[in-house]
């Protein structure tokens, strides 16, 4: 296992990721089997969350993306959410699952889902890799699905990045705290 110099530790291996996403894969069909749900990945960090996710559910799914973040190219958020969804995406009357990496103060996903809520989705459900519920600044919000609860850690990996690196690691790490200090 490829462990960079940067990364303290793991957090979560590989093979609890895959069982994870197997058992939500396998709830999410449950509940959406016969609605086709379209399946929202927040970009960039949720890509490869949400492409074994959408694999492990079996039933049909649209799929489609959009960006939002409060972090730009720092450690903590901003506070200021930066938000855009492509034009061709409709969501009013429909299913509609929005797939997060990590869900932290919750700026960033209570602002996309007030937004989304503007267009009159039928349903719109939030399933996160992790939870670090230890920072969360919008007081009550959650996740309708989570993979891990994590203590305050700043973590990279399956999708999660530092600087734009560390997104490829198959599992999830704690960065070290000298890289980013």
């Amino acid at each position: 296992m490829y462990l960079p110099y940067e990364v303290e530790k793991v957090l979560v291996s590989e093979e609890e990721i895959k069982a994870k996403v197997k058992e939500l894969g396998k709830l999410l069909t449950e509940e959406y089997k016969d609605k086709n749900p379209l399946m929202l990945c927040v970009l960039k960090g949720s890509v490869v969350f949400y492409a074994d996710l959408i694999r492990a559910m079996e039933c049909p799914v649209e799929i489609d993306f959009i960006r939002a973040s409060s972090y730009g190219s720092g450690t903590v958020s901003g506070g200021k959410v930066n938000f855009s969804v492509g034009a061709h995406v409709e969501i009013e009357g429909r299913d509609v699952v929005l797939v997060e990496d990590i869900l932290d103060t919750a700026r960033t996903l209570y602002t996309v889902k007030s937004e989304m809520l503007r267009s009159n989705p039928k349903s719109l459900k939030i399933v996160t890799l992790l939870d670090k519920p230890s920072r969360r600044v919008v007081k009550g919000f959650t996740a309708d699905y989570t993979g891990f609860a994590i203590e305050d850690h700043f973590v990279v990996g399956y999708g999660l990045d530092y600087a734009e690196r560390f997104r490829n690691l198959p599992y999830v790490g704690i960065l070290k705290p000298e890289v980013y200090s």
